[in-house]
């Protein structure tokens, strides 16, 4: 089964200008196309897709991903390289994961103290003298 680029369009939520652009770029290297020239997308085609958005939105730069698209395309004997720019990119979405937990369980404090009614008073006493200050 074959999908027009309107279709994969909708499925991923991208412009069907991306997906033109991944394609020129070589990021879809098996897309095949019908006597018109229009795109034909078969379930390979989408699973490429949703690896290089899965990547991009990821943090991994489109010249990376098109490092590994390559990679792809030479076969086995690519394999090693292949494997560390995913593990590499793996421990940077680790530490991305990491500082995201940090800010989520500041975010939590901060929230949490909004529910005690004493320390609402005490931010606001805190607040307006510090404001007092600023304007002497």
């Amino acid at each position: 089964m074959f999908y027009t680029i309107k279709q994969v369009a909708d499925r991923f939520g991208l412009p069907a200008h991306t997906l033109r652009y991944y394609d020129k770029e070589g990021l879809l290297p098996f897309v095949s196309r019908d006597k018109n020239g229009n795109r034909l997308f078969s379930e390979l085609d989408l699973n490429w897709i949703a690896l290089i958005c899965c990547l991009k939105n990821t943090g991994m730069p489109i010249k990376e991903i098109k490092e590994y698209s390559d990679w792809c395309k030479q076969g086995s004997q690519k394999l090693e390289e292949r494997k560390a720019l995913l593990i590499a990119h793996r421990e940077q979405v680790e530490k991305q994961i990491e500082e995201f937990q940090k800010n989520l369980a500041l975010i939590d404090t901060k929230i949490a103290t909004y529910e005690d009614p004493e320390l609402v008073k005490k931010m606001d006493e805190q607040a307006t003298l510090a404001l007092q200050q600023l304007s002497r």
